[in-house]
């Protein structure tokens, strides 16, 4: 039996889907406001499609920053509890209404825990640099004391062993050669 496409099916990060009617950025005198989609929220996106089959998406926005709420005052029928909107300041605004006012809820609740969750996954480059640097310091530290160890470990072990005389060292500076007699 062949399945049914559907959009990011096999990308593992749908965390919600569904139908919603999405409202229309400029309604028509012809068409209706609001229209059925496919909606689709993964781990960074929330997209829309004509149908669940659909494999390019009408629209889709990055989910980041913006914030969900209910509002029954975008509708003025029987409907109205079933409404909400995503908003971000700034950027435009999505307006949506689920089949019931628990699935509605429930959108609204999934994309705040998402948000809740983006932003405190949100980590600024450069402390992330940082930590790996120090984190390489730490590893040359523990190799160097190691080393050390291990030297003084040899020198305590083999106390017959005289230790090599030390020889003068000079420092040959270029265009200088040592004093030969």
């Amino acid at each position: 039996l062949e399945e049914i496409p559907r959009p990011f099916q096999n990308s593992g990060n749908i965390l919600k889907q569904g139908y919603l009617e999405k409202r229309s950025r400029e309604p028509s005198f012809f068409s209706s406001e609001w229209h059925k989609r496919w909606c689709v929220l993964t781990q960074r996106n929330f997209l829309y499609y004509a149908n669940e089959k659909s494999k390019q998406p009408k629209g889709s926005f990055p989910i980041e920053r913006y914030q969900a709420r209910l509002d029954s005052q975008l509708r003025k029928d029987s409907r109205k509890k079933c409404c909400f909107q995503l908003l971000c300041p700034g950027k435009r605004s999505y307006e949506f209404t689920a089949p019931s006012p628990a699935e509605a809820q429930d959108w609204v609740e999934q994309i705040q825990f998402l948000l809740r969750d983006l932003s405190s996954l949100t980590i600024p480059c450069d402390e992330d640099e940082e930590d790996e640097e120090e984190e390489e310091e730490e590893l040359s530290r523990d190799r160097d004391s190691s080393d050390s160890m291990n030297n003084s470990q040899n020198s305590t072990l083999n106390p017959e062993e005289p230790e090599p005389e030390s020889e003068d060292i000079y420092e040959v500076v270029p265009g200088e050669l040592p004093n030969s007699q």
